[in-house]
């Protein structure tokens, strides 16, 4: 149902359509898993059929045509289908990782990552990721283009250590922040300033939060932090519920600036003393830049010990095979680095 409607409608309305969206919700579920189940067995069935042939697949064709014959209303059951769900059960049948994951997410969503992913390890990472964000098949395939599963892989050692302690102390296996990310969907001319991208960030919050986590609530832009008799406003509030706390974004159109990371420690000494909730855990700094230098990054925060990180956003899409490029140097580099004494 629209915002608009829901707005509109009275507080017993509103009661019922909730009930009608959920059921919706869990029927379409239940729907998906079975669906999902039943193209893993017909895949067994198939692998197995083509390990017995030996000669070749003619019997999918043969299989196709039956059940057109059954059920010619069916749609996605033909050649091209059935070697869909020959590929999905044999990509996954030797993976336990996999099996809980099988049926939680759609079969669209299955296809996306089939044909868009490489190897199993970035086949895993998007099953894992479109079944907690829930993600569509539109998003999904958004986030494969966008190489999330590289910026994600090359962000895990540039994070601060006091953000990724914070996502220990919240449960969190590993933390939700890259230190890369891209907004395309903004659509910014070539020269623009920081309150457009301000602007353009407020206009296009789903595709903002889409982009950073599902966890992240929007509280408010320019918001307005009391300290001694002046004001000071934060550029974007957020609150990551799976972290517990408080996260600020601060937006640059330019390169880091050693200064701007006082700005943020300030603003973070105020959330925490004034604003942050004792269950809360410390609030977190994001210094959002269109261009960083790492060695600059790293001098200015190498005596900073409040939970602060600095990350590079792009307007356009990047080119895959560069952030692939460069993961393959990252892990060779890993590889060949000499063991710790």
């Amino acid at each position: 149902m629209s915002s608009e409607l829901q707005h509109t409608a009275t507080p017993l309305a509103s009661s019922i359509i909730a009930l009608i969206d959920e059921t919706r919700r869990r029927t379409l579920q239940k729907v998906n898993t079975e669906l999902v189940r039943l193209y893993w067995q017909v895949g067994d069935h198939l692998s197995r059929e083509s390990a017995k042939a030996g000669w070749g697949d003619a019997f999918i064709d043969e299989t196709a045509r039956h059940i057109a014959k059954a059920y010619p209303e069916l749609k996605g059951w033909g050649r091209r289908g059935l070697y869909r769900m020959k590929q999905f059960y044999e990509t996954y049948k030797d993976n336990k990782n996999v099996s809980p994951l099988v049926t939680q997410i759609s079969w669209s969503c299955h296809l996306a990552i089939l044909s868009g992913t490489k190897d199993m390890e970035e086949k895993e990472f998007y099953l894992n990721l479109c079944a907690r964000e829930r993600y569509s098949k539109r998003e999904l395939e958004r986030q494969i283009r966008s190489g999330y599963y590289e910026r994600c892989m090359l962000s895990a050692q540039a994070l601060p250590p006091e953000i990724t302690a914070t996502a220990a102390r919240a449960g969190e296996g590993e933390s939700p922040f890259l230190d890369s990310y891209v907004l395309e969907f903004l659509n910014l001319p070539d020269l623009y300033s920081e309150s457009d991208l301000k602007r353009a960030v407020i206009g296009n919050l789903k595709n903002f939060v889409l982009e950073f986590g599902r966890d992240f609530s929007f509280v408010g832009e320019e918001y307005r932090l009391e300290v001694g008799a002046s004001d000071y406003f934060i550029d974007l509030l957020f609150y990551h519920r799976g972290l517990s706390c408080l996260v600020a974004f601060e937006l640059k159109i330019g390169r880091f600036e050693p200064e701007y990371l006082g700005k943020m420690n300030f603003y973070l000494e105020a959330l925490d003393r004034d604003y942050k909730k004792p269950n809360e855990n410390p609030s977190i700094g994001v210094i959002l830049c269109a261009a960083k230098d790492d060695e600059v990054v790293e001098y200015a925060m190498s005596r900073s010990l409040s939970p602060t990180m600095v990350a590079e956003y792009n307007l356009k899409l990047i080119d895959k095979t560069i952030l692939e490029r460069k993961l393959r140097e990252f892990r060779q580099l890993a590889a060949n680095a000499p063991e710790p004494e």
